[in-house]
């Protein structure tokens, strides 16, 4: 996306101008070096990451950059155990680009890395650094609760820090290895109700990760689930695909256009007859893709009844639910599926992708109710 398409900053300021913005830095290997997930009794609402002295750099990092530039003020971060979120806000037009700032956080935390993997060569190339092991001789605790090497703190991976708490590589005797080696995502915000959204999908990140760790089968990506004929990848509760009952959620335009016009009876009677179905077991079945098809879902979700959601595009790695589906799914109460591959270039849906989806949701209700003799309610 160019520049010029920002037409929410002020002319001339694209990137420098008063903004806030999405940042994501990851550790691509995807190992934890940056903490570990804490869940006190199997409790989700309670997860913590514990930090490693790599974490709390990468974090002090995040300071030293507003410190430099007195224009960005954080509004949220989450740090997790292969990476970080972050809401900044830009304050004021800026001499240089937010994206140039975040280059030099980048270019800081790769540093951080380096010393980091060269503190602890052995274990990280051997594989055993994810194992919590501390290849430190003798230990002593001190106050703040930190194993010491002499006058220096290791964590609980056996990474040294000096006294300011950053990693050091000192006396090491490894060799530096790459940890952040891709740039970091930088997304602005601009559409009304979009800093919230954000900042509560952040603040909830650890949470999300304990729910998928205590409940894999739900979050797990499928591949090659056959159905009809049809290969899908599916992310859910499979399930669903013996349920007794099923029903399509397609509204139609002509309906919508009526009630733009006045007459809104078909189309109200149509969305609450979905809902009367789900409310006596029939599983609904639908890409949801008009607005009118999703405030169908969005009650579905609120009261807790299963539904099938047929998707337009596939599943990338490390791929978890939006909001309003990830306590449905964690639950068993819905079952996404998309029978076509991960597309990262895709950005809007087609509209032969709509007619397509909106045909197998059609095309799987009437095989399953029918070959199953089964009559909807």
């Amino acid at each position: 996306m160019t520049e010029e398409q920002w037409q929410w900053q002020e002319p001339g300021t694209a990137w420098r101008g008063v903004g806030i913005y999405h940042i994501t830095l990851t550790v691509p290997s995807r190992q934890p070096l940056l903490g570990t997930l804490v869940i006190p009794n199997n409790d989700p609402s309670l997860a913590r990451v514990e930090r490693t002295a790599l974490g709390n750099a990468v974090v002090d990092e995040l300071y030293v950059m507003c410190k430099h530039y007195p224009a960005i003020r954080i509004f949220q971060f989450c740090l997790m155990p292969d990476h970080l979120h972050a809401v900044i806000r830009v304050t004021r037009v800026m001499d240089t680009s937010i994206r140039s700032v975040i280059r030099g956080y980048w270019q800081g935390v790769k540093k951080l890395g380096r010393a980091y993997t060269l503190a602890v060569s052995p274990e990280f190339n051997s594989g055993t650094i994810n194992k919590g092991k501390t290849t430190t001789g003798p230990k002593k605790t001190i106050d703040h609760g930190m194993p010491t090497i002499g006058s220096q703190k290791a964590t609980d991976q056996g990474m040294t820090t000096t006294d300011q708490g950053k990693p050091t590589a000192e006396g090491s005797n490894g060799w530096a290895f790459p940890v952040f080696t891709e740039r970091p995502f930088i997304r602005p915000l601009s559409r009304r109700g979009q800093l919230q959204a954000m900042m509560h999908y952040v603040r909830m990140n650890p949470q999300r990760l304990a729910t998928k760790r205590l409940m894999p089968g739900f979050f797990r990506v499928q591949e090659g689930i056959k159905i009809d004929g049809r290969s899908f990848d599916g992310v859910g509760n499979v399930a669903l695909l013996d349920a007794e009952h099923y029903d399509v959620v397609h509204v139609r335009s002509v309906w919508v256009k009526a009630a733009e016009h006045g007459d809104s009876q078909t189309l109200r009677d149509y969305m609450n007859g979905c809902v009367l179905k789900a409310r006596k077991g029939v599983v609904m079945v639908s890409p949801f893709i008009s607005q009118q098809e999703k405030q169908v879902m969005q009650v579905l979700i609120n009261e807790q009844h299963p539904f099938i959601l047929l998707a337009d595009n596939g599943f990338r790695d490390y791929y978890k639910p939006s909001d309003a589906l990830f306590d449905a799914c964690a639950a068993g109460r819905v079952l996404i599926l998309s029978p076509w591959p991960y597309d990262a270039g895709k950005r809007h849906i087609s509209r032969a992708d709509c007619v397509n989806l909106n045909n197998m949701a059609e095309e799987f209700c009437k095989r399953r109710n029918i070959l199953g003799f089964r009559t909807l309610i």
